[in-house]
């Protein structure tokens, strides 16, 4: 008797289970990331979300390389997602500099958590709507700050304090507000640039590898400050995908 050509296959190719070992892996990173912030090692913490940052890249591109996607990778992907950009970080940085201020920043971990898992959630439901009218082509903007960023923004005041030792710590209320901020950045519906859809021309291939290289010596050499630099970056960004959607909508108005 032959199997029903819709029966799931009893089998996979070990091969094919390497984009979900990879969203667990950056799991196990974020998870432990917490332990370490509980213990008062927060660089190692950073450090562990980091790469929980990293993986987060590389699962969605290589199961879509490896055609090996599918419904379970995509909740499993959300799910650590949740945990590595909306529980950790805040979490982390509670523990850093804001448990002298218990209730109030305690609400302001909340409501950044809160404000991930709404994105989370919208982006899923954004993405079911597009699997299904078949628009697999990936948007040139995103509608508010994605979770990963999100993470490496509000960490940044700890990587600006492991970067400058001279820098006094700000203050609990501002660390508090900052975070708050960059939580409803990601819930907002500003258009922010997104690098899937990036093309290079083949003129500019020369220049972008040399500057990868800069960037990437830096972030070896000084790895705190590239950091640093790259958050101030990506909000100077923001600030600019703000500024032209307001003036885009005021021209529409006019």
């Amino acid at each position: 008797m032959t199997r029903s050509a819709d029966k799931p296959a009893s089998e996979f190719a070990l091969i094919q289970l390497i984009p979900n070992m990879l969203t667990i892996a950056g799991l196990c990173a974020g998870m432990t990331a917490i332990r370490f912030g509980v213990q008062g090692d927060f660089r190692l913490a950073v450090q562990l979300i980091l790469v929980a940052c990293v993986l987060d890249g590389l699962d969605g591109r290589i199961a879509r390389l490896m055609k090996s996607g599918s419904k379970m990778g995509a909740e499993l992907d959300s799910l650590a997602d949740f945990v590595n950009f909306g529980v950790a970080p805040p979490l982390v940085i509670y523990y850093w500099a804001l448990q002298d201020s218990r209730n109030l920043a305690w609400i302001s971990v909340l409501v950044y958590t809160v404000c991930c898992v709404l994105r989370l959630a919208r982006f899923n439901v954004s993405n079911d709507a597009k699997n299904e009218n078949g628009q697999n082509t990936p948007n040139a903007f995103f509608a508010g700050v994605p979770s990963p960023a999100g993470a490496l923004l509000v960490l940044l005041p700890m990587s600006a304090s492991f970067a400058f030792d001279g820098v006094p710590m700000p203050p609990d209320l501002a660390i508090s507000a900052y975070m708050v901020a960059i939580g409803l950045l990601m819930i907002s519906r500003t258009p922010i640039w997104s690098f899937k859809t990036n093309r290079v021309s083949r003129e500019n291939v020369k220049f972008f590898l040399v500057g990868f290289a800069v960037v990437g010596a830096a972030a070896l050499t000084y790895a705190w400050i590239t950091l640093v630099m790259l958050g101030i970056g990506y909000i100077a960004m923001i600030i600019w995908c703000g500024i032209a959607n307001r003036r885009t909508n005021h021209g529409k108005r006019g």
